[in-house]
């Protein structure tokens, strides 16, 4: 699903955010990607969805070559790769429905194929008679499930999760990483990038930890060594 080899990635040619960095994720895996703020996971993420271009190396996702990807294709790439953030990119004047729907709009999806889609992936994230609601009449929690659901509706085979429980308290943290094992349940590869520790800790999955730009760990069932 992902390769990366020799990955590496220099900001105003002093600052090495990564250094040859090779990895491989296989289709359906659950992994989580950790290390403390500096440590390369942001850049990773912004050179796997094609945000940025590195200085070296070659990234591959699901057929795709990234470093050679057309600025015309991005958008192509960006809709097979789900991607969710730490603050919810939510429209703040569209109702829940309409916030998801909007991915498939611009898109061209039917009316039809977007009012089953979007109906769809309401249910699965467990918000089905909120439709109606406005972001600002939801919890930071089901408001990352409204992010998740529109980051769904065109079935990536990848989802990439970047501190998606940052803004979130215990109890919703734990409702989003259960969401998020269960989606991986249904054979959508999961990448978690995090520094939260306890949730790492609790996933028992895969660990690749990053450090000062270089990977320092990838355990199989790993924790969370930093």
């Amino acid at each position: 699903m992902i390769k990366i080899i020799n990955l590496s990635k220099t900001y105003n040619k002093t600052i090495q955010a990564l250094r040859d960095v090779s990895l491989h994720i296989k289709p359906g895996e659950f992994v989580s990607i950790v290390g403390q703020s500096g440590s390369g996971k942001s850049t990773m993420v912004k050179l796997i969805i094609a945000e940025e271009r590195p200085d070296g190396g070659k990234i591959i996702v699901g057929g795709w070559d990234i470093i050679n990807i057309k600025n015309r294709e991005i958008p192509t790439l960006r809709r097979q790769v789900g991607v969710i953030f730490q603050d919810f990119k939510l429209l703040p004047k569209k109702t829940i429905f309409e916030n998801i729907a909007f991915a498939m709009e611009v898109c061209g999806f039917s009316a039809k194929e977007i009012e089953k889609t979007v109906r769809q992936m309401i249910a699965l994230v467990g918000l089905k008679g909120k439709e109606d609601r406005y972001p600002h009449q939801l919890s930071g929690g089901e408001q990352q499930r409204v992010a998740i659901a529109r980051s769904l509706v065109h079935k990536p085979k990848l989802l990439i999760a970047d501190e998606p429980t940052g803004n979130l308290d215990s109890i919703n943290t734990r409702e989003i990483i259960d969401l998020l094992k269960k989606i991986n349940s249904m054979g959508t590869t999961v990448v978690l990038v995090t520094h939260n520790k306890d949730v790492v800790n609790s996933l028992k999955s895969r660990v690749i930890t990053l450090d000062n730009g270089q990977i320092i760990s990838d355990q199989a069932e790993g924790r969370y060594l930093l």
